[in-house]
């Protein structure tokens, strides 16, 4: 059956561009205003869902499905899906078809938000090491600033594994098997990829449930104080289906950040310290957007999303289990 057959509808990319036409501009300023939501029923992106579909140069790699079949909840289905666009050898090239929330819902860097969703990795799922982004957060940046900063949030493929990565301005961090590590990390430190010409720190924060250390790539060989994880559980395997995921984003790049990762309806992960980032060329939003981006690769790529949700609250999202203490 071909991928886009004649029960999907396929919206031109002209209608996907439009922005919802939301009150306001800018921030969002008042806890209602932070409410989001877009069960995908309707064909294409609702006025109350504040999302849309951006247009750039990595962006004409996607494909962009409205689906009435196999739906999480409901009927309706939105899958993104890549094709190669990328030349052979071309540098600094990726392939993206992210679903971005719009300018005008955006939330301030420094407000708790919630935000939930249900993900179903489409076969096949990726297994190679390149890389491979489902959902990420990040801070707005002001046009023209130099700077490439990290989603300080990210949902990822390693290697056919799900995990989640967060992400700071650059912490001191010890390696393990080092004189001040030389059996791990300490309890409740965060094992971290340390960037120095990035001048950024990654920590893997959320793993695949029956995973191993060497599933995982071995550039997380270090140990940061200052980024705390305490791990409740593991997220499901890639492969399952319909995952439901919850997340809080709370950055502070000053020590004060908290991030909290549910899936399934089990509490997975607890992040605090010193998340995201800070520094000239920084704007005062952060964003978020989900939908399949990877470095070039070849073949087909599709990830379908449903029943997206934002709020001020674990109670605005929460579908399955037990919210996390706030």
């Amino acid at each position: 059956m071909p991928l886009f057959a004649s029960h999907l509808v396929v919206t031109t990319l002209a209608a996907l561009l439009v922005l919802p036409a939301l009150s306001g501009a800018g921030a969002t300023t008042g806890a209602a205003d932070l409410v989001l939501r877009d069960d995908f029923e309707a064909g294409r992106f609702s006025r109350e869902g504040g999302l849309y579909y951006k247009d750039n140069a990595e962006q004409r790699a996607g494909r962009v499905a409205f689906e009435k079949r196999g739906a999480h909840s409901g009927e309706g289905v939105l899958t993104l899906t890549l094709r190669p666009l990328c030349k052979q050898g071309q540098s600094g090239c990726s392939e993206r078809a992210e679903v971005w929330e719009s300018p005008q819902v955006l939330a301030p860097y420094d407000r708790t938000v919630w935000y939930g969703f249900a993900m179903r990795l489409d076969a096949p799922v990726p297994q190679d090491d390149k890389r491979y982004v489902m959902a990420q957060w990040k801070r707005e940046i002001i046009p023209g600033a130099e700077g490439d900063y990290s989603p300080f949030l990210a949902l990822r493929l390693f290697r056919g594994k799900l995990g989640v990565t967060v992400e700071t301005d650059r912490v001191e961090s010890y390696r393990i098997g080092g004189k001040e590590r030389p059996q791990g990390c300490l309890p409740g430190e965060a094992r971290v990829l340390d960037r120095p010409k990035a001048r950024q720190t990654r920590a893997l924060v959320a793993v695949e449930a029956g995973s191993r250390a060497e599933d995982y790539p071995d550039y997380f060989n270090a140990c940061a104080p200052a980024i705390r994880v305490v791990r409740h559980g593991d997220l499901p395997k890639a492969g399952d289906g319909w995952i439901d995921l919850v997340f809080r984003s709370s950055p502070g790049p000053q020590g004060g950040g908290q991030i909290e990762v549910m899936a399934a309806g089990i509490h997975v992960a607890t992040v605090t310290g010193k998340i995201g980032h800070q520094g000239p060329g920084l704007d005062q939003n952060q964003y978020f957007k989900f939908g399949p981006y990877r470095a070039p690769a070849p073949g087909q790529w599709s990830v379908s999303f449903d029943d997206f949700r934002r709020g001020p609250s674990c109670a605005d999202v929460i579908r399955l289990g037990r919210c996390p203490q706030e």
